[in-house]
């Protein structure tokens, strides 16, 4: 699967409250409509504390 769009990843991501856990983005990315694409992102990132969106798009861009 192609790594999704970090654009659009944020904008299922909105309405996070950083620091939030792996489960934390997943959990609002299903809330906010996320694609596949975006949640197998999420699912393969490392489960630790994202202290904001530019570490999770760091983890998913690679």
């Amino acid at each position: 699967m192609s790594k999704p769009n970090p654009i659009e990843v944020q904008k299922h991501l909105s309405g996070v409250d950083y620091p939030a856990g792996r489960d934390d983005l997943i959990k609002a990315a299903q809330g906010n409509g996320a694609d596949d694409s975006t949640l197998e992102a999420l699912r393969g990132i490392p489960d630790r504390e994202y202290e904001g969106p530019s570490g999770v798009s760091k983890e998913i861009g690679g």
